[in-house]
């Protein structure tokens, strides 16, 4: 197999990244729904009409879990970006410019 095959990248590689990105403000919606939903199980279940808010208690937090993992992928990326030598900021003497 030709080395030029073996580091070619998959070709929906792009789109899978773009649709995963718009995806957090869909999984933040859904979670939240999801949450609502089990109060409202649980609700039916128990009788009990404040128990929707555990339900609701549990989709923010898996919201805000969903903004976690997102926000740990996007700076493990930006921190591999940093390594990269072709963004590496140069430094300048200011001493030279007092001249």
């Amino acid at each position: 197999m030709p080395e030029s095959r073996k580091e070619e990248e998959p070709k929906l590689k792009k789109v899978v990244e773009g649709a995963n990105d718009l995806s957090l403000g869909i999984s933040i919606v859904v979670a939240i729904l999801i949450g609502i939903g089990i109060g409202i199980g649980l609700q039916k279940l128990f009788g009990v009409r404040w128990v929707i808010w555990i339900g609701v208690v549990i989709g923010v937090g898996a919201a805000l879990r969903n903004i976690q993992i997102a926000y740990s992928k996007q700076k493990h990326a930006l921190d591999e970006l940093a390594k990269d030598p072709r963004y590496k900021t140069r430094r300048f003497d200011y001493e030279d410019d007092e001249e």
